[in-house]
């Protein structure tokens, strides 16, 4: 069984998986399974008001999970180099514990060959959290993770190429009337 399988094996049995994203070294499970979301939090040691990231494969997909898709947002992902988290109003189709208090849920929709066949396998969006301890330094590479988030995760995902990782993504908000605020560059 070659990584990516397992790694699929693992998400669909309600794990926790590290692994490398588009941005930085990340820890991630079906954004479909509460258990799992649960088990994230408690990994991270993260309050439940800070809600995480989804990634998706296609930006057809989002309207599974966006009630409205304004269509800023595709000037947005077709003009950017470097795809920006994009947090829309109105989520549907997903957990409550995944959803601010005022319906927004932030996607990303990636590039990343490895992680878009991960992501089509489940079937369900990826959870994309950095994979540290809230409040700790964002490691770059692998061996900068700690060992009490490595002993408690199910699976860490190791592709060919390694690489060190310096930015996260920019983040911007769309607004219902689709005005755009710009929350990190």
């Amino acid at each position: 069984m070659n990584n990516i399988d397992r790694a699929v094996d693992v998400l669909n049995s309600g794990g926790v998986i590290i692994y490398q994203s588009d941005t930085v070294l990340a820890l991630g499970c079906r954004a479909d399974n509460i258990e799992a979301i649960n088990k994230l939090y408690r990994i991270k040691k993260r309050s439940y008001d800070k809600k995480f990231i989804l990634l998706l494969s296609d930006d057809r997909k989002l309207k599974n999970y966006v009630e409205t898709i304004p269509e800023v947002v595709w000037d947005i992902i077709d003009s950017s180099y470097k795809q920006p988290t994009i947090i829309y109003p109105n989520a549907i189709n997903l957990p409550k514990i995944l959803i601010e208090k005022d319906g927004s849920i932030a996607f990303r929709i990636i590039d990343e060959t490895d992680l878009n066949k991960i992501i089509n396998k489940i079937n369900v969006p990826l959870i994309s959290t950095s994979a540290n301890i809230s409040g700790e330094s964002i490691p770059k590479q692998l061996e900068e993770v700690s060992n009490k988030i490595l002993s408690e995760v199910d699976y860490t995902l190791t592709l060919q190429k390694k690489r060190k990782f310096s930015k996260v993504s920019p983040i911007i908000k769309l607004k219902e009337n689709s005005e755009v605020e710009i929350i990190r560059k």
